[in-house]
């Protein structure tokens, strides 16, 4: 599993890696299922104390046992250890049954322009602060993956795909999760040999679950399944699964099927990924 990197924050000295860890604890047997992130049987103390401080960073949701993995992590990254090592050994205790990849090495971060709401004049946020404090209610008018040097991929990722049979776009956010792991280099030129199927993040015209509309109406990209598959384009996509809702979208060269896409429940989800690999296989 190659994973986005870009949501990737440094708070109170800590590196965070929210989707590495998200896809770990859910993997592993640990997320909380009813908020989609964080720990099962968590706590906020932490977050309520640095409230009572007045901390202006209080807006991050930093959970009581998730804290031990933020730590445990800058602990090693302090120690030399790259991101790749790092996640090898937070595995090792959750055990997600998949080998977890860093998309990169290299430190990259989202940024999104926006404009003030005091001044008015444009700056730049982590997209933390834009998607969690101001719940992307603040008009993004760039989305922008920073980072120093070639973005080159984590090793072990382009081997990943070299040596996989088919591969899965997740109905993940397509411009600030698929799409930031597509801007390391050689991933996206690797994928081209591959046959490649996405599942539409995008059910009815609104996303599931986030604020994606925000995102994709940053990049002048309607909020529609159709779209998004088109956005990905049949130079990526081989074939796109959308919603039955979404019945007769099109995506010129790509083979488009609809089927039920929302996981309310674990059966519901592994239908989803059998009937992507059903169009990958056919």
């Amino acid at each position: 599993v190659v994973v986005n990197t870009g949501d990737d924050i440094s708070l109170f000295g800590l590196r965070i890696c929210p989707d590495l860890d998200t896809v770990m604890y859910t993997l592993g047997g640990g997320i909380d299922e009813e908020r989609g992130w964080g720990r099962q049987d968590e706590s906020f103390v932490v977050r309520e104390e640095l409230e009572r401080y007045g901390s202006p960073l209080a807006w991050f949701g930093l959970g009581a046992r998730d804290l031990a993995t933020h730590l445990h992590r800058t602990q090693l990254l302090l120690g030399d250890a790259t991101l790749t090592e790092v996640t090898r050994v937070l595995c090792e205790r959750w055990q997600p049954g998949a080998t977890l990849l860093p998309m990169s090495d290299v430190q990259a971060e989202t940024h999104v322009t926006v404009a003030d709401p005091e001044s008015g004049r444009r700056r730049a946020i982590h997209f933390q602060e834009w998607w969690i404090k101001h719940r992307a209610a603040l008009p993004a008018q760039a989305i922008t993956l920073v980072h120093r040097g070639d973005l080159l991929p984590a090793p072990g990722v382009l081997e990943a795909i070299a040596a996989a049979d088919v591969v899965l776009l997740p109905p993940s956010n397509p411009v600030v999760s698929i799409g930031t792991v597509l801007q390391v280099q050689g991933v996206r030129d690797a994928l081209r040999d591959k046959r490649v199927v996405g599942l539409s993040p995008i059910v009815g015209g609104a996303p599931v679950r986030g604020m994606a509309d925000a995102c994709l109406t940053a990049i002048g990209v309607e909020t529609t399944a159709e779209a998004v598959g088109r956005h990905y384009g049949s130079d990526l996509l081989d074939g796109w699964l959308v919603d039955t809702s979404d019945a007769g979208a099109e995506v010129p060269g790509v083979e488009v099927r609809a089927v039920p896409l929302l996981m309310t429940d674990l059966d519901a989800t592994a239908e989803m990924a059998r009937a992507a690999l059903d169009l990958a296989l056919a």
